[in-house]
């Protein structure tokens, strides 16, 4: 097991993690990019029936068509329009921004899922570390390697420690705020999940309005015979934003929920394992013959 008796252990620690974060964040534009090659060729290369192969006006006959056998022409498939382009040009500008949201989901999702673990808020190199020093009784030295690393672990022991001279209950007072603010911050750092699980279906609602609204314009300023496709166009649009609003709320609101139970788990058993690591300190000082009031740790310099 390595030993990490000082605070260059924890810096190195830091630049790793800060590493990994580079990689992971390189990682995730070389998973998007690819997807959107491949999605704008399909909608580049997706034949446009109506463009492509224009009809002729009515009552002109097409050049060759009377010297076209009549099993030839029969034979013939009808055109289709490219389902893929027809549900972008439905989706429109509000589309995009539902798109450009779901890719921040997932992004959002991934980081969240290695931020959110309990090895990184409660390292079990750091725990071994501080196990050994207080079989050792080298309680400055606890206190020192506590409050040079940056995990919630070694943050709560640290202003743990530097509050026993105060006595246990004041310790664990000022940890369970400490606690309590470390919290705050990780449901922080969830909460733009809610935001989207809320946003989307409204998002959607916009899409759908103005859909409906160009539907019922088509009938209301139409004098003559209505074109089903005029007004099926604005139905479709409204139904197909309406779909991907609430399929972006649906998955943010169920991670949303996976992360706050998460969260709430990593907080108590980070809390526990320090105020169990304090309470130990205060029963070795005591069978010592000596009192937590003894155990004084230099305070850390305020800026």
């Amino acid at each position: 097991m390595r030993r990490r008796g000082d605070g260059r252990s924890c810096e190195m620690d830091q630049l790793w993690k800060g590493e990994r974060m580079f990689k992971m964040n390189r990682l995730l534009v070389a998973l998007f990019l690819p997807l959107a090659v491949v999605l704008t060729s399909i909608a580049i290369n997706s034949p446009d029936a109506a463009a492509q192969n224009p009809q002729p006006p009515a009552g002109v006959d097409a050049p060759g068509a009377q010297d076209a056998p009549p099993a030839a022409a029969a034979s013939k498939p009808a055109p289709t329009k490219s389902r893929f382009l027809w549900v972008i040009y439905s989706s429109g500008f509000i589309g995009a921004i539902i798109l450009a949201l779901s890719i921040y989901f997932v992004a959002t999702v991934v980081r969240l899922f290695i931020e959110l673990r309990p090895e990184v808020a409660m390292p079990a190199e750091e725990v071994a570390q501080c196990e050994e020093l207080l079989q050792a009784r080298n309680y400055q030295g606890l206190y020192d390697f506590a409050s040079k690393c940056q995990s919630f672990y070694g943050r709560l022991v640290a202003v743990g420690i530097a509050e026993l001279p105060s006595g246990l209950a004041e310790a664990r007072e000022v940890m369970d705020r400490n606690a309590d603010a470390e919290t705050v911050d990780m449901e922080r750092k969830i909460s733009m999940l809610a935001v989207l699980g809320t946003l989307g279906p409204m998002i959607g609602l916009v899409g759908t309005l103005q859909g409906m609204i160009e539907s019922f314009g088509v009938i209301a300023l139409s004098d003559q015979q209505l074109k089903a496709s005029e007004v099926a166009g604005g139905i479709s649009r409204a139904l197909i934003l309406t779909f991907e609003g609430v399929s972006l709320s649906v998955p943010a609101i169920y991670f949303f929920a996976v992360f706050k139970n998460r969260v709430a788990k990593i907080s108590v058993d980070t809390l526990l394992a320090a105020d169990e690591l304090v309470r130990r300190i205060v029963q070795q000082a005591k069978s010592k013959g000596t009192t937590p009031a003894a155990i004084e740790p230099p305070v850390p310099a305020r800026v």
